[in-house]
């Protein structure tokens, strides 16, 4: 029954939802490793929203919860969204990893008189990883037809990586132009192993500094606000209610949502040098923050109360 829901479900975007966006989200999810149609990835997220929210309003009443926990369930769309994140930057390590060993395995092949397609198809048929997988998915589309050249440069962004679609590029400027290609492949891939060294060096260095960022968005920022909401609670259970008292924890978990998030996206600049990349990190940082923060507002007073 719930399959057939999701099939009717699905027929239902692919009317609504313009192809070309749901090409573009189904590329997407390619990235991240989900092999799932994306009208039904789709239509699995609007079933399960509807269920959870159904179950936490109906939950409300018994529990006597507070109308923030309806929230919780729209944190799977960015959640959704940072899960795929993670996986493209998974894959680009992986790539980045194997790329200068491919390079000069590619190179050697070309010395001993192989075509560069000739070459990459080889390589390609014994090899295991993301970066064979594209290298596969380039030749069956040269195959049917496209450019080599575009062909490379669409593998060259797919990678998610800019030190690989700069050295991809440099790759397909040196076929263009009629150099060795051998020795641009060895030359590169010697490139690449270096900076590659360089980037592990850069990430060790900043540590230090994205844990104390860490430190300051998960334990010491919720732990000062919900102090703050279990000090309120306290005026108004002695009856002392005034305006800022009311609306000191609701600005408080607005502040510590804003912090969270910008935490987030100044460590993405620290480890990555790209602000768009801050999304994987600022909903974790929000999720963790925000349960310290629930933690501490529920049961500080009642630990605070205990210990005197």
């Amino acid at each position: 029954m719930n399959l057939k829901i999701i099939d009717n479900l699905v027929v239902v975007i692919d009317n609504i939802v313009p192809a070309r966006y749901l090409s573009k989200f189904q590329e997407f999810l390619l990235s991240g490793a989900i092999f799932t149609d994306a009208s039904k990835v789709l239509a699995i997220l609007v079933i399960f929203l509807l269920l959870s929210e159904t179950a936490l309003a109906s939950s409300l009443m018994f529990l006597n919860l507070p109308l923030s926990v309806l929230i919780i369930p729209l944190f799977s769309i960015p959640g959704l969204f940072t899960y795929v994140i993670v996986q493209q930057e998974r894959r680009a390590q992986e790539i980045e990893r194997t790329a200068p060993d491919f390079l000069r395995q590619l190179s050697s092949m070309l010395q001993v008189g192989l075509s560069f397609e000739n070459a990459m198809e080889d390589m390609s048929q014994y090899g295991e990883g993301p970066l064979y997988d594209e290298m596969r998915r380039t030749i069956i589309e040269i195959r049917m037809g496209r450019n080599f050249d575009e062909a490379w440069i669409a593998m060259s962004k797919r990678l998610k990586s800019r030190e690989l679609e700069r050295i991809f590029g440099i790759i397909l400027d040196g076929r263009k132009s009629g150099s060795s290609i051998s020795k641009v492949l060895s030359d590169v891939s010697d490139d690449l192993r270096d900076l590659m060294a360089l980037k592990r060096e850069r990430r060790s260095s900043v540590m230090m500094s994205v844990m104390f960022l860490l430190i300051a968005a998960v334990i010491a920022t919720p732990f000062a606000i919900g102090m703050v909401s279990v000090y309120s609670s306290f005026m108004q259970g002695f009856g002392m209610e005034s305006e800022i008292i009311m609306t000191a924890p609701i600005a408080g978990e607005i502040y510590l949502i804003i912090h969270s998030i910008l935490v987030g996206f100044i460590i993405s600049i620290i480890m990555d040098g790209e602000v768009k990349k801050g999304v994987k990190y600022s909903l974790p940082l929000v999720v963790a923050s925000f349960g310290i923060f629930y933690l501490i507002s529920t049961f500080g007073g009642t630990l605070l109360m205990g210990g005197f």
